[in-house]
């Protein structure tokens, strides 16, 4: 008898143990990180421009986030989709002379709207800067996010974000006027460098520089439109971002009338770019990831926005794809969201063909796994 008593406390205290335990571990997205208050704008003997204020939008709707599930059905009753971006690269993301956001990542904003509601134009952009954005994203001002983010462990593990997949591969470099003779890194000894605040760029230019024991002058901005003026103006002798980035700046300064500008060859780090959401939400996650691997999957099939409404073969995989025959994978979109998002946005080479500020495609680490590029995506069946 006394033996079947302390066999009881015992189970009665390893019950008690682990839901002491449990209460621990649980609703850990409520304790987002913040990121930390940004440094103003410094350099040697300047000081960067005022930036202009950003157009503010009409209406500001703020998220409640939801926990274990409800983002679809909040963003579904509301009737669109909010998406976090910028609005100063073009290529990426930029608010056009008309007032318009486009380039790649707002197009992977819209590929979502297509998927849930059969119309790309159901979502609103949210621009947000850089030292803001995961912030804003935990609290709830918008539910996807495509803003040249990089996908990292620490974002990963902190930030209460849940990274999707890797839509633009990319590495950061750095770009000098071509006058200054400049080609590699050891030649910036002691120069100022512009670099975006509250990023992995910033981040990876004081890991590296520090260990190859090169002093040099960060010099920080909030955005592009007022990084760029201050390179341009010769307040840094070098500028930093990812390669892709720098690319569009080189050819908008050249364009523009300005000096020639040599970009290094050598990357100094990998930068897997993606969606984001926050974490706590799977069906959502799951929602967005399949829409935006739609885009390559249809481009894998050979499906464009010309051909796609009008497949009339008999594959198995592809009739999968396109919601034929009532196959339906359970993922919370309807059957044939793949031919909204492909005949309202394009497929994967189509959007990134359309941005030629992107660089090219083809043979690209970018390209189809087929053709020796990373765009690999999990079977529709």
């Amino acid at each position: 008898m006394q033996k079947s008593v302390h066999r009881l406390l015992a189970l009665l205290g390893l019950v008690l143990a682990f839901s002491l335990i449990a209460a621990s571990c649980g609703n850990d997205d409520d304790d987002g990180a913040t990121p930390a208050e940004a440094p103003e704008a410094t350099a040697a003997s300047t000081e960067a421009p005022d930036a202009p204020d950003a157009p503010e939008p009409e209406e500001t709707v703020t998220v409640v986030p939801v926990q274990d599930g409800g983002t679809l059905e909040a963003v579904m009753d509301r009737g669109y989709v909010l998406c976090g971006s910028r609005d100063d690269v073009p290529g990426f993301a930029l608010l056009n002379a008309d007032g318009e956001y486009e380039g790649f990542d707002i197009d992977m904003c819209r590929v979502v709207a297509a998927a849930i509601f059969g119309d790309a134009d159901a979502v609103e952009i949210v621009p947000v800067t850089s030292a803001e954005r995961f912030t804003a994203l935990a609290s709830g001002q918008f539910e996807v996010m495509n803003r040249n983010t990089t996908w990292t462990a620490t974002r990963d593990g902190t930030e209460g974000a849940n990274f999707l997949f890797t839509t633009y591969y990319d590495g950061q470099g750095i770009m000098v006027p071509a006058s200054t003779g400049f080609t590699t890194i050891n030649d910036l000894e002691d120069a100022n460098i512009c670099v975006s605040t509250g990023t992995t760029t910033e981040l990876n230019l004081t890991a590296v520089f520090a260990a190859r024991g090169i002093n040099f002058n960060p010099v920080t901005f909030e955005g592009f439109d007022t990084l760029v003026p201050a390179y341009e103006e010769g307040q840094c002798e070098a500028m930093t971002a990812d390669s892709s980035v720098l690319g569009v700046f080189k050819y908008e300064i050249e364009q523009g009338g300005g000096d020639d500008q040599h970009i290094m060859a050598e990357l100094i780090s990998k930068e897997p770019l993606g969606t984001v959401v926050r974490d706590g939400d799977t069906e959502w996650a799951q929602v967005v990831n399949w829409a935006t691997m739609a885009t390559v999957q249809a481009w894998e099939f050979g499906l464009d926005s010309g051909n796609i409404g009008s497949y009339d073969g008999t594959d198995p995989n592809i009739l999968n794809f396109l919601g034929r025959d009532g196959f339906d994978p359970g993922l919370g979109l309807p059957s044939d969201f793949a031919v909204h998002v492909v005949e309202q946005v394009g497929n994967y080479e189509e959007i990134f063909n359309r941005y030629p500020q992107l660089g090219v495609l083809d043979g690209s680490v970018n390209d189809l796994w087929s053709n020796g590029g990373l765009m690999y995506v999990p079977p529709y069946r």
